[in-house]
Parts: C-alpha cells; structure tokens; sequence
C-alpha cells in the first residue's frame, strides 16, 4: 500500500489513505508492537461504504519520521494524542470516527477526552486507554505484574539491547504470548516488522513503557496535555469498547468496568476467539462497530 507523507506537528507521518476525500473521515490507529497492516481488514470496506479513510503510521514505526534532531524521542501518552490531533489539523479534518487498540486506542482516547468536538465517535480496544500515570505506584495483581514483563524488562540496559539487538524476535514472541490462537505466517510478520526498523523505534518504545511507571522523563512540551490527562475527563462521544476474548495480555475481565469513564452513548462487546491484535484477527467487529457511529 502506497503512502503520502504529512507534516504534522513534530513528525512527519506516513499516512495511507482510503475511499473518497469527501466523504466523513475515519482515522484507525494502530498498537505496539504493529503497523498500518493491522487495518488492512477494515480500511477497504469501510471506504466501500463512502468513508474516506486515515491509517497513519505512528510515531517510531515505518516511514513516520521526527522532523528535528533535538526532539525528545517520547511515546508518551500526550505525544500519541497530539501527534493525532496534528495529523487532523494538516489533513483539515474538522471531525472524524477515531479507531485504535494499544497505542492507538491510547491516542484516540485522548482526543475524544480533551477535544471532543472533533470526535463523532469512538472504537476502542480494551476501554478507556488513558493512563493513569500518578496511580501507577499501585502494584496491579501478581498475573497482571507477569503479563507486563516486557515493561519491566525495557526499564533495564539488558532489556533496551534486547530489543535493539533483534527487535523482529523480541515482538514476534509478544504476538505469539498476546494472541495465542492466532495463526500468523511469517510472512504476514514480516511485512509489518520492517516498520520496527524506524531508527527511533527502540528509543520511542522504551521512553513509552519507562514514563507510564514514572521512571523517565516526558517532553516539556507536552505536560499541559499530561495534566489534563491526570484530570482522568470522562468520554462524552459516541463509544464503542472492543475486547479480545484471548487477550494475552490485557484479558477482559480488566475493561468490565470500564463503563465508567464514558457518560455518553456505550457499548462493550468481547469477541471470542480473537487476541490483543483485534483488527487483524477480527476486523468486521471494528466495521460494524464504526459504521454505527453517527456519520
């Protein structure tokens, strides 16, 4: 799938676009440890039914670049959703259906929280994806502790090297422990593990999974948006929450209550037989579900 480069803010994002520019913009954000492949399932139909579709590259993966040499290589919570905002502002959408699970849900979350008159609706995996980075202190039950292991280990040189030294097995191994019923092929893998060749994958990640735990440093630039974000603001729009039945690593008994963070219109589905990689493993969930937001 081709892409177009698009300045927005402080990357330029490489963005693959879907159906007819005019019609009402759906933007579908990929996680950690994946790329704009995860969409592939989703994208073509819902640009069949007239949207006109945005699967950006985030930062740190694929053709996505930092455009200066002296921004900090964060992926931050705020960094995820201001480079989204961005991106909507240098695409001139007004407002848009946001999609996204890890990273993406993460992003889309957070605007549909702080801006949310540019939001018609939201699909989320696993629920209200804003970190709570004050409450992290909290030790989470030791199963939960275990899953994070990979967290843990990039808060160590060993870990950092780890990934730097072969990141294409470091994250096969998280596809294979997230969605243990997912039959991937190599080649399927492949395609999307050339994105973790980025240069500033190994530093985007390690920043991202250090300063949810308080152990590293956020960009100056971003911390009014992280004190919003401390604020924990409910989600007003349209909401749909997606949740793998065999989530490895985020399974569903985590977002049963989750429910509370929307005061807007909800709905949580668990879908079975489908892991932490949603999109892939269940796309028409997410076709159904963002074709019911209001348009």
């Amino acid at each position: 799938m081709s892409h177009i480069m698009v300045t927005a803010g402080a990357i330029d994002v490489a963005v693959e676009l879907h159906g007819p520019e005019d019609g009402p913009a759906a933007i579908l954000l990929h996680g950690f440890p994946d790329d704009a492949r995860a969409w592939d399932g989703v994208a073509p139909a819902l640009a069949e039914a007239g949207m006109r579709v945005v699967v950006p590259y985030l930062r740190g993966y694929g053709p996505t670049r930092y455009r200066d040499a002296a921004t900090p290589r964060s992926g931050q919570q705020a960094a995820l959703g201001a480079d989204l905002l961005a991106l909507m502002g240098a695409l001139g959408i007004s407002q848009a259906a946001l999609a996204g699970y890890d990273w993406g849900g993460r992003a889309a979350c957070i605007v549909a929280a702080l801006w949310s008159g540019r939001v018609r609706g939201l699909v989320s995996a696993n629920g209200y994806n804003i970190q709570d980075i004050a409450g992290s202190i909290r030790p989470a039950p030791p199963e939960q502790e275990a899953r994070y292991w990979y967290q843990w280990y990039l808060h160590t040189d060993r870990g950092v090297a780890a990934l730097e030294q072969d990141r294409a097995a470091f994250c096969r191994h998280l596809w294979r422990l997230w969605s243990p019923t997912w039959r991937f092929t190599e080649a399927e893998y492949a395609r999307t593990a050339a994105s973790f060749a980025n240069p500033d994958f190994v530093a985007t990640v390690v920043q991202s999974y250090r300063h949810r735990h308080r152990a590293a440093a956020g960009d100056p630039s971003l911390q009014e948006i992280e004190d919003r974000l401390a604020q924990r603001l409910p989600i007003t729009v349209p909401s749909v929450v997606l949740h793998g039945a065999e989530d490895g690593v985020d399974p569903p008994a985590n977002s049963e209550g989750c429910a509370r963070w929307f005061s807007g219109p909800f709905r949580r589905a668990v879908v079975p037989g489908a892991g932490h990689f949603l999109p892939r493993e269940a796309p028409q969930p997410w076709v159904e579900a963002l074709l019911s937001l209001p348009r």
